[in-house]
């Protein structure tokens, strides 16, 4: 399995104002898969979603008859739940609780109205749940595909309605993907107006301005434009975003937008799968304070390496660390939100 980022290269890069290059995509990338699985490690949980069999001892080590407490296996949702090969009915057999503020479920209690039991195996792995395992499974729709998806296929064109970044965590019907890379390929337009080198040229002219989106990155020649707005088929962007140059674009230069994708299929507990053109692509949307301490995390260490972790301001008695309280708002922010004991059965 490919890993799952809180983050985005991309945000990551606009946090920190960093030239898109090459040489620092490693860096990144390197430093963001370590402090995902740092935020992880100190919030006790995994943010993502993934559909899986998992198995539990019973009695387990709570002494709660009809009570079985998942620990460190929270769910989203069950689709079956056995006990001993014994299926236990959905609705009649079982409640996942608690249910005030679920997902996560932490526990799955027995009906007592009803007839059903854990029990009736060996007690190791006596009852088996199949489900989505994780924190929550939230998302937002984000671009459509722009040509259909082979099983075997490790790219996916998407149109420009919402970019999607190295790191993002994306489904296609039932299918769950990585974004592992990311390139550009044409929009199909072109300049119909002239620009000037001048950050005052703001103002993008082309033929279909639909066939653009508002926050895309497009590449005219040699230069990095952001989009702010669109009105009809004008454009309005912020020039020599990227750490590229202000220049001079002649009528038909084409416009570039980073839309190919390379994307770890079969994510998560999904199959690999063909995906009609035009299907949406969804967004995973992680909890706002995780992505707040991984950003802050992310950035304070790759600051840090930069330094040689020497960095300070002040002098003599005054000198001190910098950085630090902000990240350590970030990580109680994170903790007091959506983290838990790390703790994972009673003892």
């Amino acid at each position: 399995m490919a890993s799952v980022w809180y983050v985005t290269r991309d945000e990551v890069k606009a946090a920190l104002d960093m030239r898109n290059t090459a040489r620092a995509d490693p860096k990144i990338d390197r430093n963001i898969e370590s402090c995902s699985r740092q935020v992880e490690a100190i919030l006790h949980r995994r943010f993502y979603p993934e559909i899986a069999t998992r198995y539990f001892p019973w009695p387990d080590s709570v002494d709660e008859p009809g009570t079985l407490w998942l620990n460190d296996s929270e769910l989203v949702s069950a689709t079956t739940i056995t006990s001993g090969g014994v299926t236990i009915a959905a609705g009649t057999g079982y409640n996942l609780e608690p249910n005030q503020w679920g997902p996560p479920y932490n526990r799955v209690e027995i009906l007592r109205s009803g007839t059903a039991s854990f029990g009736g195996g060996y007690g190791q792995r006596d009852v088996a749940i199949t489900g989505v395992f994780g924190y929550q499974n939230d998302e937002t729709p984000g671009p459509v595909l722009a040509g259909a998806i082979a099983t075997t296929s490790t790219t996916a064109l998407t149109t420009g309605a919402g970019n999607v970044s190295v790191g993002a965590l994306i489904r296609v019907d039932s299918e769950r993907m990585i974004v592992t890379a990311r390139s550009s390929v044409t929009t199909g337009q072109t300049l119909t107006g002239a620009l000037l080198a001048a950050n005052n040229g703001t103002t993008v002219t082309v033929a279909d301005g639909t066939a653009l989106a508002i926050g895309e990155t497009i590449l005219v020649d040699a230069e990095r434009m952001t989009i702010d707005d669109i009105a009809g088929n004008t454009l309005v962007v912020r020039r020599a975003v990227d750490g590229t140059v202000l220049a001079t674009h002649s009528i038909g230069a084409t416009l570039y937008a980073p839309r190919r994708l390379t994307v770890a299929r079969g994510q998560l507990g999904t199959t690999a799968a063909t995906h009609a053109d035009a299907s949406t692509v969804q967004l995973f949307v992680f909890p706002g304070p995780v992505r707040a301490f991984t950003m802050a995390l992310t950035m304070d260490t790759i600051e840090q390496e930069s330094a040689a972790y020497a960095r300070t301001t002040g002098s003599g008695n005054s000198i001190r660390d910098t950085g630090g309280r902000g990240l350590e708002i970030a990580r109680k922010t994170a903790i007091t939100a959506v983290g838990r004991f790390g703790r994972t059965a009673a003892i």
